[in-house]
């Protein structure tokens, strides 16, 4: 027990010495911090000091040397603020010594103005002076002279514009003349047709005269509902196996002809049967009228059309002009126009649908008022045609002035098919009316000593005097007579105009 205590007593006596000891020896290092800490103080002062001296001698020496420099700087301002002076002084003197100049030459030229008016004072006196004396030995005003000077100078601007425009008309001719003539042959080559003329009457052949009388029936009353029904002359007459059915509409002379095969072939002829065949026949011809409209579109080729236009282009299969089937003439117009237009680079759609609808108008009744022309585009604008379309339509008989390419190709290809030898029949009475008419125009001018319609009337030629029409004088009078004739008179293609002088001949196709 006793040991333990001591050894607890050694224990904490030894404790005691060794905390004195570590306090002894904090206590001298913290002695040692603050003396190091004094030292590094003084030192920082002293270099802080010495940093400060070296930055004021460095700020003084900046100082001076900016000094320097900003006073040569200014030095130099002022010798050049001393050269501007010196220029603007020079101008200054410059400037006076033109002013001088101009004060001198200002009076120079008023003196000369004064002088030019007393000269033109003078002018005018003399002038006056020297016309008085050319009127007094001319014996003419100057008035008189000036419209016989103005009266010669136009005659030689006549003449020479005459012979201008004959050079000209004959290059152009003769271009326009090849080029037409490649482009037309070719059209007409490759759309090669025939027409043969359709008359107002149908023939039907019977196969006995005694069908005759059948058809007449007891007192004239099959004739009657015949006549009734179709609004067509059934003419029975001494004809042997043969019944003329007379009108002027296709329609009905087509119905009428079926109606009366219909009643042949079945054998029984009384008005009730007539009746049933008449109506059974209308309701066939309109599918005709349906397919051939569909033909006509399927030929043309150039894109669908509306059932109602389809159905009124069918009617032109029915329908003659001057003795020319229309729906013939129509195709071969949408034939040519499509060639022409290939050819010259033009919308070719848009010529052959034009072509394929140009004489719809001739299909309508007679109570729809306007030109064919008119009724035609009206038709087609009506059922989605577009513009181009229903212009070239309504300007191909020149209703409207044409403003399209494809619109003159309709021209051109409508007057090609119309033309072509043996499309079109003409009445004599209107053949001796419209030579007659060629003629008058030309006799009626004057100088003219005879004019001759030839080649049924696409020429005329005119015979002058010698001695009133001199060459140029001929170039003028074929350009005013083929002018009065396109103003004046309707014809097909070209008239062309020949004038012959002492055995030249000047000629102009219109």
């Amino acid at each position: 027990m006793l040991t333990v205590v001591a050894a607890l007593i050694g224990i904490l006596v030894g404790g005691v010495a060794v905390a004195a000891v570590l306090l002894g020896s904090s206590r001298s290092r913290v002695r040692a911090a603050e003396e190091q800490r004094r030292r590094l103080l003084s030192d920082a002062e002293r270099e802080a000091e010495a940093v400060r001296r070296e930055a004021q001698v460095e700020a003084r020496e900046q100082a001076v040397q900016l000094r320097s420099e900003i006073e040569a700087e200014v030095q130099g301002r002022r010798l050049e603020i001393a050269k501007v002076e010196e220029r603007v002084v020079q101008k200054e003197a410059d400037a006076e010594s033109k002013l001088v100049e101009l004060e001198r030459r200002e009076q120079g030229l008023g003196d000369r103005e004064v002088h030019v008016k007393a000269l033109q004072e003078e002018l005018k006196e003399t002038r006056d002076e020297a016309l008085a004396a050319l009127e007094r030995i001319s014996g003419t005003t100057v008035h008189e002279a000036k419209q016989q000077l103005m009266e010669r100078s136009k005659d030689l601007v006549r003449h020479e514009l005459a012979r201008d425009v004959r050079q000209l008309e004959e290059e152009a001719r003769a271009d326009a003349r090849r080029r037409a003539r490649a482009l037309v042959a070719d059209a007409l080559q490759r759309v090669a047709a025939s027409h043969t003329a359709e008359a107002t009457v149908t023939v039907v052949e019977l196969a006995s005269d005694d069908l005759k009388g059948r058809i007449i029936g007891r007192e004239g009353r099959n004739i009657r509902m015949l006549e009734h029904l179709t609004g067509v002359d059934f003419i029975i007459d001494d004809t042997p196996h043969a019944v003329v059915l007379s009108s002027f509409d296709p329609l009905r002379r087509e119905v009428a002809r079926m109606t009366l095969d219909k009643l042949i072939e079945d054998g029984r002829i009384h008005p009730a049967r007539i009746e049933e065949m008449y109506y059974h026949s209308k309701a066939e011809l309109e599918e005709h009228v349906r397919q051939a409209g569909e033909q006509a579109v399927f030929e043309a080729n150039c894109g669908e059309f509306h059932e109602e236009l389809v159905k009124i282009l069918g009617r032109l299969r029915y329908r003659t002009s001057y003795g020319q089937n229309v729906l013939k003439h129509t195709l071969e117009v949408v034939h040519l126009g499509g060639i022409m237009a290939a050819e010259l680079k033009a919308g070719v759609k848009t010529t052959k649908r034009a072509a394929l609808l140009h004489d719809l108008g001739k299909a309508m009744s007679h109570e729809v008022e306007g030109s064919h022309a008119l009724i035609s585009a009206q038709l087609a604008r009506r059922h989605g045609e577009s513009k181009g379309v229903v212009h070239a339509i309504e300007a191909h008989h020149y209703d409207v002035q044409p403003q399209t390419v494809e619109a003159v190709l309709l021209i051109a290809s409508d007057a090609v098919s119309a033309s072509r030898p043996g499309a079109r029949g003409e009445s004599l009475e209107n053949y001796v009316r419209r030579l007659e008419a060629l003629e008058e125009i030309a006799t009626g001018k004057q100088g003219v000593a005879k004019a001759y319609a030839l080649q049924a009337g696409r020429e005329i030629r005119v015979i002058v005097e010698p001695s009133e029409i001199d060459d140029d004088g001929a170039v003028l009078l074929s350009h005013e007579i083929a002018r009065e004739i396109e103003d004046q008179l309707e014809y097909p293609g070209q008239v062309k105009v020949i004038v012959i002088r002492e055995s030249r001949a000047v000629e102009v196709a219109k």
